[in-house]
């Protein structure tokens, strides 16, 4: 069992957010994105809200109720959202909620709607995906934390492409592995500078001695958005055997760590 843990599904037609940085001048539907895991190998597939969809999760749950023993979702919620709600997404496989931050303020976590919405994320057992740039993680990830929320951060963390690894907002989040609670997603290094790939090459072995290699898993950042020419899901996947030549430690990032993450069967 190979796990994509990051990937958006998506249609032209759908209503987009008013504030959104991006649309899709293309489909990326549910059929092409199965075919995808087909093509490359992967048995399962865990499905992002992109940012430029809101909080409309329709065609999200939609494409789950297509392959509900291969996928598994994380939406985007507003944090006044009813329990009831969430059970219901629970219901149809989602499994966490996505902080898609950039370009966007830092949540107020001391509002009572936060500190009650977190709470339900907690009780749910939920994780909350955090998409940010790294120097804002020293502020994010503590009441998140608090509340015993796990967390799942996109991108290595994104540092800044200029710092790398001596980013201290990336070394704030290896400190942060001794939660046990923070994972790591070892995906689109194309999304943080020309010079992405060698941070990535640099950031792994950090990462697992910070965070142990069971917090970190892969995604393909199928379709690329913005980075179409740039990636292919094919080479995504060699990348991977590239920053972890061991295939027993790739096991591990691709089935072991993200089939107890996002609730996967056996």
């Amino acid at each position: 069992m190979a796990i994509d843990c990051h990937a958006h599904v998506f249609l032209t037609d759908l209503p987009l957010v008013g504030d959104r940085r991006y649309a899709p001048a293309y489909d990326a539907s549910i059929a092409q994105y199965l075919a995808m895991l087909d093509d490359n190998g992967m048995s399962r597939g865990v499905l992002v809200q992109p940012s430029f969809l809101g909080t409309d999760n329709r065609y999200l749950l939609a494409a789950l109720g297509v392959a509900p023993e291969r996928l598994r979702g994380i939406a985007v919620v507003s944090p006044d959202i009813a329990l009831a709600e969430l059970r219901l997404l629970a219901d149809q496989g989602v499994v966490g909620i996505r902080l898609n931050l950039i370009g966007k303020a830092d949540p107020l976590f001391d509002d009572r709607h936060w500190r009650d919405h977190l709470s339900r994320i907690a009780d749910l057992g939920w994780q909350i995906e955090v998409q940010a740039e790294a120097f804002r993680l020293p502020a994010l990830l503590p009441p998140l934390l608090a509340f015993g929320c796990d967390v799942v951060i996109d991108h290595f963390g994104k540092p800044d492409p200029a710092l790398g690894v001596d980013d201290p907002g990336f070394r704030y989040l290896l400190s942060a592995g001794n939660s046990r609670r923070v994972w790591v997603k070892l995906s689109a290094a194309y999304r943080n500078g020309a010079g992405g790939g060698k941070i990535a090459l640099a950031a792994i072995p950090l990462l697992k001695d910070g965070l142990g290699l069971d917090r970190l898993v892969w995604g393909s950042d199928w379709p690329h958005t913005q980075f179409e020419d740039a990636m292919t899901p094919s080479a995504a996947r060699q990348m991977l055997s590239i920053w972890l030549p061991d295939p027993v430690e790739r096991t591990v990032i691709l089935d072991d760590s993200p089939a107890r993450l996002f609730r996967f069967g056996g």
